[in-house]
Protein backbone atom coordinates (compact mmCIF):
# COMPACT_ATOMS: atom_id res chain seq x y z
CA UNK A 1 0.00 0.00 0.00
CA UNK A 2 1.15 3.55 -0.90
CA UNK A 3 0.66 6.85 0.90
CA UNK A 4 -1.73 8.89 -1.35
CA UNK A 5 0.52 11.86 -1.21
CA UNK A 6 2.80 10.13 -3.27
CA UNK A 7 0.78 9.42 -6.31
CA UNK A 8 1.80 12.34 -8.59
CA UNK A 9 5.41 11.92 -7.25
CA UNK A 10 5.72 8.33 -8.14
CA UNK A 11 4.08 8.63 -11.34
CA UNK A 12 6.29 11.16 -12.47
CA UNK A 13 9.59 8.78 -10.86
CA UNK A 14 8.17 6.17 -12.90
CA UNK A 15 7.50 8.36 -16.23
CA UNK A 16 10.76 9.52 -15.92
CA UNK A 17 12.72 6.12 -15.88
CA UNK A 18 10.57 5.03 -18.77
CA UNK A 19 12.13 8.02 -20.95
CA UNK A 20 15.12 7.50 -19.75
CA UNK A 21 15.63 3.87 -21.20
CA UNK A 22 14.53 4.57 -23.94
CA UNK A 23 16.37 7.37 -24.83
CA UNK A 24 19.27 5.08 -23.29
CA UNK A 25 18.35 2.39 -25.80
CA UNK A 26 18.42 4.37 -28.61
CA UNK A 27 21.11 6.64 -28.71
CA UNK A 28 23.84 4.66 -26.61
CA UNK A 29 25.78 1.76 -26.58
CA UNK A 30 24.34 -1.47 -24.95
CA UNK A 31 27.69 -1.20 -22.99
CA UNK A 32 27.07 2.35 -21.66
CA UNK A 33 23.44 2.19 -21.02
CA UNK A 34 23.90 -0.78 -18.67
CA UNK A 35 25.18 1.62 -15.65
CA UNK A 36 22.57 4.38 -16.39
CA UNK A 37 19.94 1.63 -16.42
CA UNK A 38 21.34 0.60 -13.04
CA UNK A 39 21.27 3.98 -11.08
CA UNK A 40 17.80 5.34 -12.70
CA UNK A 41 15.89 2.58 -11.77
CA UNK A 42 17.78 2.60 -8.24
CA UNK A 43 16.57 5.86 -7.94
CA UNK A 44 12.84 5.36 -8.81
CA UNK A 45 12.96 2.14 -6.66
CA UNK A 46 13.78 4.54 -3.39
CA UNK A 47 11.44 7.18 -4.45
CA UNK A 48 8.33 4.61 -4.65
CA UNK A 49 10.07 2.80 -1.26
CA UNK A 50 9.51 6.29 0.21
CA UNK A 51 6.03 6.43 -0.01
CA UNK A 52 4.95 3.07 0.70
CA UNK A 53 2.08 2.81 3.49
CA UNK A 54 1.84 -0.08 5.62
CA UNK A 55 -1.27 -1.22 7.79
CA UNK A 56 -0.29 -0.90 11.58
CA UNK A 57 -2.69 -2.51 14.66
CA UNK A 58 -3.52 0.42 16.60
CA UNK A 59 -3.32 -0.63 20.03
CA UNK A 60 -6.67 -0.60 22.47
CA UNK A 61 -6.81 1.61 25.23
CA UNK A 62 -8.92 5.50 25.44
CA UNK A 63 -6.07 6.73 27.75
CA UNK A 64 -2.91 6.03 25.65
CA UNK A 65 -0.51 7.67 23.60
CA UNK A 66 0.21 6.81 20.08
CA UNK A 67 3.69 7.31 18.34
CA UNK A 68 2.15 9.48 15.32
CA UNK A 69 5.78 8.73 13.19
CA UNK A 70 8.33 5.73 12.99
CA UNK A 71 11.77 6.81 13.75
CA UNK A 72 13.73 7.64 16.83
CA UNK A 73 12.87 9.32 20.04
CA UNK A 74 15.87 11.62 19.99
CA UNK A 75 14.91 14.26 22.84
CA UNK A 76 12.64 13.91 25.65
CA UNK A 77 12.52 17.19 28.31
CA UNK A 78 10.50 19.48 30.41
CA UNK A 79 8.88 22.45 28.18
CA UNK A 80 6.62 25.28 28.91
CA UNK A 81 4.16 25.39 26.40
CA UNK A 82 2.53 28.57 25.93
CA UNK A 83 0.88 28.34 23.03
CA UNK A 84 -2.28 25.64 23.44
CA UNK A 85 -1.60 23.47 26.35
CA UNK A 86 -0.09 26.49 28.68
CA UNK A 87 1.85 24.90 31.08
CA UNK A 88 4.11 22.70 32.08
CA UNK A 89 4.41 20.05 29.70
CA UNK A 90 7.02 17.23 28.54
CA UNK A 91 8.02 17.48 24.69
CA UNK A 92 8.84 13.75 23.15
CA UNK A 93 10.58 14.92 19.57
CA UNK A 94 10.82 11.81 16.73
CA UNK A 95 13.84 12.02 14.34
CA UNK A 96 12.26 10.54 10.82
CA UNK A 97 15.30 9.63 8.25
CA UNK A 98 14.36 8.87 4.86
CA UNK A 99 14.17 5.51 5.11
CA UNK A 100 11.83 5.21 7.77
CA UNK A 101 7.64 5.65 6.53
CA UNK A 102 6.93 8.74 6.40
CA UNK A 103 3.00 8.63 7.31
CA UNK A 104 2.03 10.39 10.20
CA UNK A 105 -0.82 8.84 12.19
CA UNK A 106 -3.11 10.81 14.91
CA UNK A 107 -1.68 10.12 18.54
CA UNK A 108 -4.76 10.40 20.50
CA UNK A 109 -8.31 10.67 19.90
CA UNK A 110 -10.25 13.80 20.47
CA UNK A 111 -11.48 17.40 19.09
CA UNK A 112 -8.75 19.03 16.89
CA UNK A 113 -8.81 22.61 18.21
CA UNK A 114 -5.84 24.08 17.47
CA UNK A 115 -4.35 24.55 13.97
CA UNK A 116 -1.88 26.58 12.90
CA UNK A 117 1.05 26.52 9.59
CA UNK A 118 4.18 28.12 10.43
CA UNK A 119 6.30 28.86 7.21
CA UNK A 120 10.25 28.87 8.60
CA UNK A 121 14.03 27.65 7.73
CA UNK A 122 15.11 24.36 7.16
CA UNK A 123 17.42 23.45 10.20
CA UNK A 124 18.71 19.79 10.28
CA UNK A 125 15.62 17.72 11.78
CA UNK A 126 17.49 16.90 14.34
CA UNK A 127 18.68 20.15 16.01
CA UNK A 128 16.75 21.54 19.27
CA UNK A 129 15.75 24.87 17.61
CA UNK A 130 14.09 23.10 14.36
CA UNK A 131 10.56 23.15 16.89
CA UNK A 132 10.92 26.99 16.66
CA UNK A 133 12.46 27.70 13.88
CA UNK A 134 11.47 25.19 10.58
CA UNK A 135 8.41 25.68 8.56
CA UNK A 136 6.20 23.03 10.92
CA UNK A 137 2.54 22.75 11.16
CA UNK A 138 1.06 22.95 15.34
CA UNK A 139 -1.67 21.06 16.23
CA UNK A 140 -3.85 21.14 20.09
CA UNK A 141 -6.38 18.28 20.60
CA UNK A 142 -8.98 17.62 23.43
CA UNK A 143 -8.83 14.15 25.00
CA UNK A 144 -12.09 13.53 25.85
CA UNK A 145 -10.67 13.15 29.69
CA UNK A 146 -10.32 16.71 29.36
CA UNK A 147 -6.74 16.39 29.06
CA UNK A 148 -4.94 18.76 26.29
CA UNK A 149 -2.60 17.46 23.55
CA UNK A 150 0.02 19.59 21.14
CA UNK A 151 1.82 18.46 18.16
CA UNK A 152 3.86 19.56 15.37
CA UNK A 153 4.71 18.59 11.71
CA UNK A 154 8.32 19.84 11.42
CA UNK A 155 10.47 19.80 8.45
CA UNK A 156 14.18 19.24 8.06
CA UNK A 157 16.86 20.00 5.76
CA UNK A 158 15.47 17.55 2.87
CA UNK A 159 12.02 17.76 4.07
CA UNK A 160 10.69 20.30 2.43
CA UNK A 161 7.15 19.63 2.26
CA UNK A 162 4.40 18.97 5.00
CA UNK A 163 0.65 17.89 4.42
CA UNK A 164 -2.30 17.14 6.57
CA UNK A 165 -5.66 16.27 5.97
CA UNK A 166 -7.41 17.53 9.04
CA UNK A 167 -8.89 20.39 9.93
CA UNK A 168 -10.17 22.61 12.99
CA UNK A 169 -13.06 21.13 14.55
CA UNK A 170 -12.75 18.03 13.06
CA UNK A 171 -12.87 14.31 15.85
CA UNK A 172 -9.84 12.41 15.46
CA UNK A 173 -9.34 9.15 15.79
CA UNK A 174 -6.25 7.54 17.88
CA UNK A 175 -4.00 5.91 14.68
CA UNK A 176 -5.58 6.70 11.88
CA UNK A 177 -3.79 8.63 9.04
CA UNK A 178 -3.67 12.38 9.06
CA UNK A 179 -0.81 13.28 6.53
CA UNK A 180 3.06 13.38 6.05
CA UNK A 181 6.47 14.46 5.85
CA UNK A 182 8.45 14.19 2.67
CA UNK A 183 12.31 13.13 2.31
CA UNK A 184 13.59 13.09 6.38
CA UNK A 185 11.75 15.16 9.18
CA UNK A 186 10.41 15.33 12.91
CA UNK A 187 7.52 15.35 14.81
CA UNK A 188 7.42 16.60 18.38
CA UNK A 189 4.43 15.32 20.99
CA UNK A 190 4.09 17.89 24.36
CA UNK A 191 2.27 16.32 26.68
CA UNK A 192 1.01 17.38 30.09
CA UNK A 193 1.96 16.47 33.28
CA UNK A 194 -0.58 13.79 33.86
CA UNK A 195 0.68 11.57 31.15
CA UNK A 196 2.99 9.13 32.23
CA UNK A 197 5.67 8.67 29.56
CA UNK A 198 6.01 4.98 28.37
CA UNK A 199 9.72 5.97 25.93
CA UNK A 200 13.43 7.16 26.96
CA UNK A 201 15.71 8.93 24.51
CA UNK A 202 16.96 6.58 21.81
CA UNK A 203 13.84 3.84 21.26
CA UNK A 204 12.46 3.19 17.90
CA UNK A 205 9.42 3.89 17.43
CA UNK A 206 6.64 2.84 14.84
CA UNK A 207 3.73 5.33 13.92
CA UNK A 208 -0.03 3.74 14.88
CA UNK A 209 1.44 1.40 17.21
CA UNK A 210 4.26 2.15 19.78
CA UNK A 211 2.87 3.36 22.97
CA UNK A 212 5.00 6.71 23.81
CA UNK A 213 2.57 7.39 27.04
CA UNK A 214 -0.77 6.96 29.19
CA UNK A 215 -3.10 9.30 30.83
CA UNK A 216 -2.93 8.42 34.40
CA UNK A 217 -5.09 11.07 36.40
Amino acid sequence: MFAREGYLTMTIAVLFTAVIFALTYIYIPHWVAYPIYIVVGVCCGIVIYFFRDPERAVPEGENLVISPADGVVVLIKEYDEQVYIKGKTTQISIFLSPLDVHVNRNPVSGKLEYLKYHPGKYLMAWNEHSSEFNERADFGVLHPTGTKFFFKQITGFLARRIVYHIRKGDELIAGERFGMMKFGSRMDIIVPSNVEIKVKEGDRTIAGESILGKIVS
